[in-house]
């Protein structure tokens, strides 16, 4: 763990020095969520959905984080994985504009919105919830413990206030109340030794991806000149082969990328660019993560002003004056209230999700792929090419399918009363590549919320919680816990298929490709004796009893199969008087072929394996 920085050396000085009676006017809370970005919104809405009295505290006044007051309004990855507020953003997204067809203006992605709207659909969305409130334009100032409860100071102009609360959840974009509350963690590039990725570095460094900070323009026509003043310092050599480079997203014009191919990638409805552009375009290597507030503001100035630069590049060198600095923002400057940043504190959680997790789920000694909160589809993307000092990172080794993303992962080993969400979740720094997007980290915040709930109503530790009790929460909630592309939200068994898939009983098929990573479930496909009860042997070990054929499944087989596997007395007359109730496209013969579907179905329903508690490496609770 590094040391603190000047920033939380002060704020535990202060926790020491901090008393509750100094503040006569505490506020009270079940949960309080500091920052109000992308997890923290979403944790917000989940926790207070689900009956708990919820706080968030955002510095800005705007909900959203990255993808709202950072400005990266180019949804990257889970297109096809509309998972629980997420895809209730974007479902808003599409009313707004009028359909999927009018937020498809980049080639980037297939979400592009405008930040403003972002952050009213969001705070929309809050303001439906009784039992959420928000404070905006606040800066917390301590930590402290007392009585089990959590005390946090917080100004407001130049009013102090205090509020306690029962669970607290770190949202801010580096986790700095993390290391305010001496919660182990790391920063930077892991080593191979610990981690085991064959693609880390043999030793470990403090390397982290570079930030940017975006810049929304807006096209104010033909003959228009939005040229901005030469900005301190311009030198246009870094930005000479931003239309040259090599495309990292696909092959276009044999690899290369022409300049108007460059400003559609982040091309927003209503005229507007997000300029976020990889390589020799805005991205900045610098490391704000130790630094105090102070510190941090002055050396964003840099990253700022390369930003200027390149866009003052984009306008005279590259022809684009009719471009300007959209009016999107409350700063005075026009720029995104915060920049992004694609890499934070990393907890060290009760378990700590790797790449080998990732790539081979079902080959790890922990079955983290059965604690699954949130799921993600984005390839391992660091950017990092700025910086010739860091260990270069072999990326053809490092292909992975769509994932998920275990529970234990938001849950200190130490710290009690306390979740982690947004970036700093217990990933590896390369698993941190993937897992650092936009509709990843408002699942996270999902997932932290709905944990910290059910934490509440039963008077318990986060680690105390079970992982079913949560998953549950979720999958009512539209949440996918397997990140099954071709079993959507609005198929009748949605529900069944992802509770199954949790147990391992029946397992999808994951594949690298391109910038979109596939698991699939394959439901229409015919299954055998023998795939069958080799997933059933995983978690009912009584089923190695069973001498299964290569013949297709059929009902009478899944009842013996059943019967075998478990306790339970089940019968084909009981599937029979249920079939109808289960929903399947399949007349009832007790020698019919059933599908992958109806086997799925079927064994949730007589079985109901995933009552089955597990612990959070994945393993049956006995």
């Amino acid at each position: 763990m590094k040391h603190l920085s000047t920033f939380i050396r002060g704020t535990m000085l202060a926790v020491c020095l901090y008393s509750t009676t100094a503040y006569a006017q505490q506020l009270q809370t079940d949960v309080l969520i500091i920052g109000g970005g992308a997890s923290g919104t979403t944790a917000g809405i989940q926790a207070a959905r689900m009956g708990a009295k919820t706080t968030i505290l955002e510095e800005s006044t705007w909900l959203g984080g990255m993808l709202t007051s950072a400005g990266v309004s180019a949804i990257d990855g889970n297109d096809q994985l509309p998972s629980g507020l997420w895809g209730e953003f974007r479902s808003r997204l599409f009313k707004y504009y009028g359909g999927p067809a009018n937020v498809s203006t980049g080639w980037v992605s297939n979400t592009l919105f405008e930040p403003s709207i972002g952050d009213s659909i969001l705070k929309s969305m809050a303001a439906s919830e009784k039992d959420l409130n928000i404070l905006y334009s606040v800066q917390w100032k301590t930590v402290n413990k007392e009585n089990n409860k959590w005390i946090v100071t917080f100004q407001k102009g130049k009013k102090t206030q205090s509020i306690q609360a029962s669970i607290l959840i770190d949202a801010t974009e580096l986790g700095d109340v993390m290391a305010a509350t001496n919660t182990p963690y790391s920063i930077g590039m892991d080593s191979r030794n610990i981690t085991h990725e064959e693609v880390a570095p043999v030793e470990a460094n403090h390397y982290i991806q570079a930030l940017t900070y975006v810049v929304t323009l807006k096209d104010f026509g033909t003959g228009a000149d939005k040229t901005i003043p030469k900005p301190a310092g311009y030198d246009p050599t870094p930005f000479l082969c931003c239309c040259s480079a090599s495309n990292p997203y696909g092959n276009t014009n044999n690899g290369k990328i022409d300049c108007d191919k460059m400003m559609e990638y982040g091309k927003l409805p209503n005229h507007k660019y997000m300029i976020n552009w990889p390589g020799c375009g805005n991205d900045y290597p610098l490391n704000v993560i130790e630094m105090s507030r102070e510190e941090r503001n002055e050396a964003l100035k840099k990253a700022k002003l390369h930003t200027l630069q390149y866009l003052y590049y984009l306008q005279t060198a590259l022809g684009y004056k009719h471009l300007g600095i959209a009016d999107e923002y409350p700063t005075t400057d026009k720029l995104p209230m915060i920049p992004y940043y694609r890499e934070a504190r990393r907890l060290h959680g009760i378990t700590t999700l790797t790449l080998n997790h990732v790539a081979k789920p079902f080959d790890q000694q922990e079955a983290f792929y059965r604690t699954g909160i949130a799921v993600g589809d984005y390839p391992i993307d660091h950017h990092q090419s700025k910086d010739p000092n860091v260990p270069k990172i072999d990326f053809g080794k490092a292909k992975v399918p769509s994932y998920n993303i275990p529970l234990g992962s938001l849950i200190p080993a130490s710290t009690e009363s306390f979740i982690v969400a947004e970036k700093s979740i217990s990933v590896t720094n390369i698993v941190n590549g993937a897992t650092r997007l936009q509709p990843v980290v408002l699942q996270l915040g999902q997932a932290a919320g709905a944990l910290a709930a059910i934490s509440i109503k039963h008077n318990i530790q986060p680690r105390q919680v079970q992982v079913r009790e949560v998953q549950d929460a979720l999958l009512k909630s539209g949440v996918y816990l397997m990140p099954y592309i071709d079993v959507k939200p609005e198929n009748k068994h949605f529900a069944a298929i992802q509770r199954i898939g949790a147990t391992g009983i029946l397992r999808g098929a994951g594949v690298s490709y391109t910038w979109a990573n596939q698991t699939w479930f394959y439901p229409n496909r015919p299954i055998s004796e023998y795939e069958f009860v080799e997933g059933l042997m995983s978690y009912y070990p009584a089923a190695k009893k069973l001498q299964p054929t290569g013949e297709d499944l059929t009902p009478a087989y899944i009842v013996k199969a059943l019967s075998t596997a478990s306790t339970k007395n089940i019968s084909l007359e009981n599937l029979s008087s249920a079939w109808s109730k289960l929903q399947l496209d399949l007349a009832f013969n007790e020698h019919t072929p059933l599908n992958r579907e109806a086997a799925a179905v079927i064994t949730d329903y007589l079985l109901h394996p995933f009552d089955l508690q597990v612990d959070f490496n994945g393993h049956l609770i006995k």
